[in-house]
């Protein structure tokens, strides 16, 4: 049934915690590091060699690469190349693509081999400092759960204003911010996949036992957060755009609050630790009071169009709405950003660029110029309701690889399973970031191709 250990707070010390990450675009609630895995311990009697040892050379990667990038991820890189000239962030998701069909070869059929093995993660949400479980699925949702932290980070990298070439002020290009949409709706994908496919394969006893970063509300927070950016994105391209009507814009402001309402409602009421966990929370407060602030702009402009004095009443109502949301959004960002670990805005740019001239602007005109027609008795108590729409996007469609081939029925048994990458790939796979060494990969796997020129590492 997976055997459950938890490290209370105060007993360990791998826990991350920077004083500061730097500039948010996107909030990504830490790493959880995983931590070594002997399996010879507790397969050595049931794989083949050379299984066990991919198996083992694969984790090990993992380990010593997301031990070296949740620090300098926690602080947000302008350059996330490596000195080989590789992304680190997609040098580990790419690690953690190799690993998840061959880990899934513990599940395969119902396999008492996924009760075998203790994975044992450090947490960052949680009051627990590290949960070990014997459970193959809790390392399968571990695994789909940090892609789509790296998802995060990767498109927090893209969404942070640089300065243009012709010297003007930093700015996001159309280009990272279509990309960033992509990047948000494979996290989300990742997200989905994990609440859909992953949670239910796991005893009911042992979910309620899973740290709050694998809780299911903490995981739909996550994915709404990532289709709520999402749209957010989508609004600035339609306010940059000619084409794009008052109704696209308000429609795509109204999906947003949706998406961060239900983002809230989901983590709102979950135990989560000061420091990474209470950040995030006020992370989605504050996208959800801005959100609500950008619906109402748009929902009062198209009020307005009504042309009569109930219309131009609740236009301006919307409007007042719109800016006490946008100075209530202004207090939960210094909230944000005063919170530990500390962060930074970047300058401002997109939906919010516009609409922190645009707000209070068109308020102030619009309140003093209906100020002698309208009482301020006679401008509705409350804002007008906004309208509902279903979210348009959608997490992408990922599915859980099938087993490596490694796995099938006749090779273990006979144990003489045959995964390609040969020992010397093996023991170079494991040493590839431990040696600071650079691997090429080909058709076949992991190539020997290496650079020791600049290493003071023995092969």
């Amino acid at each position: 049934m997976g055997c459950l250990v938890s490290t209370p707070q105060d007993l360990g010390g791998n826990r991350r915690r920077p004083g500061s990450i730097g500039d948010v675009s996107v909030y990504v609630p830490g790493f959880r590091i995983p931590k070594p895995v002997d399996f010879s311990l507790s397969l050595g009697d049931h794989l083949p060699k050379n299984l066990m040892e991919s198996l083992s050379a694969l984790r090990t990667r993992i380990v010593v690469m997301a031990g070296q990038e949740a620090p300098t991820v926690s602080r947000s890189r302008r350059k996330s190349a490596t000195q080989h000239g590789g992304s680190t962030l997609a040098d580990l998701h790419q690690a953690l693509e190799d690993y998840l069909p061959v880990l899934l070869g513990l599940v395969k059929d119902g396999s008492q081999l996924q009760h075998k093995v203790q994975f044992v993660w450090i947490n960052q949400e949680d009051d627990t400092e590290e949960t070990a479980i014997s459970n193959a699925w809790y390392e399968v949702l571990s695994v789909l759960h940090l892609m789509a932290m790296l998802s995060l980070s990767q498109a927090n990298l893209l969404l942070l204003p640089r300065t243009s070439a012709d010297g003007y002020h930093p700015r996001v290009s159309e280009e990272s911010r279509r990309a960033s949409i992509d990047i948000f709706l494979k996290a989300a994908g990742y997200l989905d996949c994990a609440i859909r496919n992953v949670l239910p394969q796991l005893p009911t006893p042992l979910r309620k036992d899973l740290p709050v970063d694998l809780a299911e509300g903490v995981l739909r927070a996550l994915c709404l957060q990532a289709l709520g950016q999402s749209v957010d994105i989508q609004l600035g391209m339609a306010i940059d755009s000619a084409k794009a009507t008052l109704a696209v814009k308000r429609r795509l402001a109204c999906e947003m609050v949706k998406s961060w309402q239900q983002a809230q409602d989901n983590i709102m009421n979950l135990p989560l630790a000061n420091g990474w966990g209470g950040k995030h929370r006020l992370f989605i407060k504050w996208k959800y009071v801005e959100a609500k602030a950008a619906a109402y702009y748009y929902h009062g402009l198209i009020l307005d169009e009504g042309n009569t004095e109930r219309s131009h009443g609740m236009d301006v109502a919307a409007l007042q709405a719109a800016d006490e949301y946008f100075k209530e959004s202004k207090r939960a960002c210094e909230a944000f950003n005063a919170a530990s670990p500390l962060s930074r805005n970047p300058p401002l740019w997109g939906t919010m660029k516009y609409l922190s001239d645009k707000i209070p602007k068109d308020t102030s005109s619009k309140v003093r110029i209906n100020q002698d027609l309208y009482s301020y008795e006679k401008i509705m108590e409350t804002a007008p309701t906004l309208p509902d729409f279903d979210l348009a996007l959608k997490p992408d469609d990922f599915q859980l690889p099938p087993a490596a081939s490694s796995w099938n029925e006749e090779t273990v048994v006979a144990g003489q399973a045959s995964f390609e990458p040969s020992e010397e790939r093996v023991r170079i796979a494991t040493l590839h970031y431990t040696c600071g060494l650079k691997i090429v990969r080909d058709k076949e796997g992991v190539s020997q191709q290496v650079n020791h020129s600049s290493i003071g590492c023995e092969i």
